[in-house]
């Protein structure tokens, strides 16, 4: 992969081999950084050759819905893209990794860097990415209308009824994703959900309103990313954003003497079934997020760590469409 640059990380490795003596953390940065890197060259691999599965049901999902509703086939491409390696999802893993490699100037110390590379390695794994592509695939199946199943997650009407949650229409799944938008601070003062490009199209094909963190944060439905994948698919920046904004919601409600329940508090329910690598994934995210809870791995002196976020149903079967295994 050109965008690898492979010289440029020949020179970051020398550069740490000059200063790891008697540092053991700059040590397995060493020894890290090109297991990373080869790990997301074989998730593009892997990908390409067609053998990440919920990739492959996105493709067959988009043909079906396509035939079915041809006038949503711009929003559906888009979709597509997740299938490859121009997809949202993988360019920000590459970026992330770049910024490892150009700027470990950007983190905090040798050991946010190495954690960083500890996150891309397992968000790179085939099969807790397929889990995370569960997202944009269920998005598809909700917008065949319960003609294509959804897939390792409960129907829309379960979900929302075990966790009492508000229906925040069409493409929930991926609100609080920054692969595919951003909470952006209006006039108000409120933070609403904006999509990125193409994917402000489901507000116009939809009629979905828009939805404002004060009521998703408290009131939101599952989602793999929210509820299993946010800490190895998110940037440091953005996790410190999340958990900022997260916060200033709950003072907010207090304030007000209101009692608010955190966007990530605890587990929507929803998943019908998951791997064990997102679970385990999961205990060690917790395990670390008690250590670093809104702290940005990068480097407060930074002035490019503010640019570092990169964007960059009816049926409870977790089958595909053709109702195999």
């Amino acid at each position: 992969m050109a965008e690898m640059q492979p010289l440029k990380t020949i020179i970051l490795l020398f550069v740490l081999l000059l200063s790891a003596c008697g540092d053991p953390v700059k040590e397995q940065i060493i020894q890290q950084t090109p297991i990373t890197e080869q790990r997301i060259e074989l998730l593009a691999q892997a990908l390409n050759n067609g053998q990440v599965r919920n990739a492959n049901l996105i493709s067959q999902y988009a043909q079906r819905l396509i035939a079915d509703k041809p006038s949503y086939k711009p929003l559906i491409d888009e979709f597509v893209k997740d299938t490859g390696t121009q997809g949202p999802m993988y360019l920000a893993l590459v970026d992330r990794l770049n910024t490892v490699k150009n700027q470990p100037q950007m983190f905090e110390n040798s050991q946010a860097l190495y954690d960083e590379l500890l996150n891309l390695y397992q968000a790179a794994d085939p099969v807790l990415y397929s889990d995370a592509l569960s997202d944009p695939l269920n998005v598809l199946a909700d917008m065949s209308d319960g003609t294509l199943p959804r897939v390792n997650s409960l129907s829309k009407s379960q979900s929302l009824a075990a966790n009492k949650a508000q229906d925040f229409g069409t493409g929930e799944q991926l609100i609080g994703n920054p692969s595919y938008g951003s909470w952006t601070t209006g006039s108000n003062g409120m933070s609403f959900w904006a999509w990125y490009g193409m994917y402000s199209m489901m507000g116009d094909l939809f009629g979905s309103r828009r939805t404002y963190y004060n009521d998703w944060g408290r009131s939101r439905n599952y989602s793999y990313y929210n509820d299993y994948g946010r800490k190895r698919y998110s940037s440091p920046s953005q996790l410190k954003k999340q958990n900022t904004l997260d916060t200033r919601t709950k003072k907010s409600f207090q304030s007000r003497g209101q009692k608010y329940t955190s966007a990530y508090g605890k587990n929507r329910t929803g998943a019908s079934s998951i791997s064990s690598q997102s679970k385990s994934a999961q205990t060690s995210a917790n395990r670390f997020a008690s250590k670093s809870t809104n702290k940005s791995a990068y480097s407060k002196s930074s002035k490019s760590a503010k640019n570092a976020s990169f964007r960059n149903s009816k049926s409870t079967t977790s089958r595909s469409f053709r109702r195999g295994k």
